[in-house]
């Protein structure tokens, strides 16, 4: 019995090593220095988000996303840092904040997901009908 726990003991990490990979596997969490930012006003500008994150360190980049039509703020933005460590403490300092009056949230930013190929408009058939697959036949 006391052969066995000394064998758990020895093929076990030491709790040195533990605590140390621990660490270091919480606090890189970032693989990017770009953040996405959500819950926005929509009054946010690219100007207030740039004031509100550049204590942090040197910005490179502060981008609220607008809509094409309307201008307004769609709710989310992207702030890029020039390092991870001054990316890291950003969101450390202003995850659950409040920017002009809006609880706001920073995540990592994933990369972009590829969009599909546009969709081409099916051509009339033969009888000059075409199917529209959300109703049925048209004419």
């Amino acid at each position: 019995m006391a052969f066995a726990s000394a064998f758990r003991r020895v093929l076990s990490p030491s709790s040195i090593l533990h605590s140390q990979l621990t660490s270091i596997r919480l606090n890189s969490t970032l693989t990017t220095p770009k953040l996405f930012v959500s819950g926005l006003s929509r009054l946010t500008t690219d100007e207030k988000l740039r004031e509100a994150f550049s204590p942090f360190g040197q910005l490179l980049e502060a981008k609220v996303v607008v809509d094409r039509v309307s201008g307004r703020s769609k709710g989310f933005a992207f702030v890029t840092y020039a390092t991870i460590e001054e990316a890291e403490q950003a969101k450390k300092e202003m995850n659950a904040k409040f920017l002009d009056g809006w609880v706001i949230f920073v995540d990592p930013a994933k990369p972009r997901e590829p969009r599909p190929p546009p969709q081409t408009e099916p051509q009339p058939s033969e009888t000059g009908f075409r199917v529209n697959k959300t109703i049925g036949w048209c004419g």
